[in-house]
């Protein structure tokens, strides 16, 4: 069995069934395998010895971006995803923080480099345009077959086979060491989990310069020799998609089940191939109606990128938990260094004791698969810290050791002397059926501590009045009278990352306003709601 990417996908040099399929070609995995042998070659070629052998990718989701990461493995070097949403000296620290030798960028993406030629060339990085005449003549002289390519190195299951940078939802963000043993570890485990086989099509939609697209996407492919689909994700593309080429499964992260469920609904939209959707942080409400829906079976997770701390879903799983940890993972109060107790509720359902059981995921065995973040020793000892990872996470476990996800450390709300996380409050305010998306967060209370606000994004053919979310919020028995947001923005959209995850910096940097939205208050010592700000006001 292979122990690393490397060797996977040398064992799949010789398969002539369909590899990538981007709607314009196909390559079997033979010739998908020898392209990718070729461009190893030629990277290796020119590689400086004294310099960590890291290639940069402004590929975005393509064939040319399946074929680089397949090189990467083949030649034993590192691939740093470059984040193409990014811009000037943001993706340039980005660039220079991976240490990248080369940095390859196709044509839909040149433009991101505009001002920054200079910059890099004196740092000693060389932009590589691959859809020009040099890059196709250094190809041409490096053709070779996979069995005939003399790499880098040979890896190691423990050697990097990418960096990847987390989302930066509460900070810059931070590239991840995911090694060849990550990789594989996903994928293998999603090959059984999902039966699949070479007869699936795996349609890579999320950003794979990002790590769910990597381990809940690509890596199922080569563990399976699924074919390929890299695309753009578009929720009124999705259906479309679906059926055109023949998706079987489908990965996900953040908030893509609510875009294609916010389009209208067809009489016909179950009559699809898609058997399976995988991917994290979707409510259990678009889970439920997107398996109606499409016809299909979901299974959301919990994952970060770095991957140190594992929770599963099992059957049986309470609507709002996340699933049961691996061994080590815990909940951990950061100041005491204890684990906090378990979480009691009321009649209700609602919790109680959140001062308390609300801390922080944590893996008490070490770091797991995480192998550090690459040239940031600040950002490791913050992670790993008393012998233990710590997530950043709020969560909080019931007495059958169900964990329930509480939001960032950041999201942590002091209303009227009492603690509240903002995780709940969105679990809460998602049964609502006109809601698409949620954002809840803290803004400042004009005298001490802290007010609830909630952005919110209708479903494109909904409507929802101040008196209709005040009788919603009145038959939530679960919700604490201090949770009932003080302030409710009805916006077009939420400010995101690459990855579909809320920028709640943003929503807080802007406090109490309308945006490009409008805003509605709470009455302070009651429970209605009135129009405060129309948009742009």
């Amino acid at each position: 069995m292979a122990e690393n990417v490397q060797q996977a996908l040398r064992e799949r040099s010789g398969d002539d069934a369909v590899a990538v399929d981007d709607g314009e070609r196909r390559w079997t995995w033979r010739e998908h395998l020898r392209e990718a042998a070729t461009e190893a070659a030629a990277v290796v070629a020119g590689a400086e010895a004294d310099r960590p052998l890291h290639v940069g990718v402004l590929l975005g989701n393509s064939a040319d971006m399946l074929r680089s990461m397949a090189a990467a493995a083949l030649g034993g070097y590192v691939l740093a995803g470059i984040n193409t949403t990014r811009r000037g000296d943001s993706l340039l620290a980005d660039v220079l923080r991976a240490e990248c030798q080369v940095l390859l960028v196709n044509a839909d993406h040149r433009d991101l480099l505009e001002g920054l030629h200079d910059r890099l060339a004196e740092a000693g990085v060389r932009v590589v345009d691959t859809d020009g005449p040099e890059w196709a003549d250094r190809l041409a002289a490096a053709t070779t077959e996979v069995a005939d390519l003399v790499p880098h190195r040979e890896v190691t299951a423990t050697d990097t086979f990418m960096l990847i940078f987390t989302s930066g939802t509460s900070g810059e963000p931070k590239a991840v060491q995911v090694p060849h043993l990550m990789v594989l570890f996903s994928g293998l485990n999603l090959v059984e989990r999902f039966a699949m086989t070479a007869d699936d099509v795996v349609y890579i939609s999320m950003p794979l310069f990002h790590s769910n697209a990597v381990a809940a996407g690509y890596a199922v492919a080569v563990c399976s020799g699924a074919r390929m689909v890299p695309a753009r994700f578009s929720a009124s593309r999705f259906l479309d998609d679906v059926r055109r080429f023949g998706v079987t499964y489908m990965n996900y992260v953040g908030k893509p089940l609510a875009y294609v469920l916010a389009t209208p609904e067809r009489d016909d939209d179950a009559d699809n191939p898609l058997r399976v959707a995988f991917g994290n942080e979707a409510s259990d409400r678009d889970i439920d109606e997107f398996a109606r829906r499409f016809g299909c079976r979901v299974v959301d997770g919990f994952g970060s990128t770095e991957l140190a701390v594992i929770i599963t879903r099992e059957d049986g799983t309470p609507p709002g938990s996340i699933g049961k940890g691996f061994p080590g993972v815990a909940i951990y109060d950061a100041e005491t260094l204890t684990e906090c107790p378990v979480a009691r509720f009321d009649q209700h359902g609602a919790l109680v004791n959140a001062d308390e059981a609300i801390g922080e995921l944590v893996n008490t065995e070490g770091a797991g698969y995480f192998q550090g973040y690459y040239n940031d020793p600040a950002a490791d000892e913050e992670r790993l810290r008393h012998g233990m990872y710590w997530s950043g996470d709020l969560a909080y476990k019931d007495a059958d050791d169900w964990i329930y996800l509480a939001g960032r450390t950041a999201d942590w709300m002091r209303v009227d002397g009492e603690n509240l996380a903002a995780g709940p409050v969105e679990r809460v305010l998602m049964r609502l059926d006109a809601l698409s998306r949620v954002a809840v967060y803290a803004v400042p209370d004009p005298l001490v501590g802290d007010q609830v606000m909630a952005a919110i994004v209708l479903r494109d053919d909904a409507t929802l009045t101040p008196a209709e979310l005040e009788a919603f919020l009145d038959d939530q028995p679960d919700l604490s009278p201090k949770a009932r947001p003080r302030y409710v923005r009805i916006a077009p959209d939420l400010p995101s990352t690459a990855t579909n995850k809320v920028l709640k910096r943003e929503l807080i940097a802007q406090g109490p306003t309308a945006g490009d939205g409008v805003l509605w208050v709470r009455e302070e010592r009651g429970t209605a709601y009135a129009v405060a700000v129309a948009a742009d006001a």
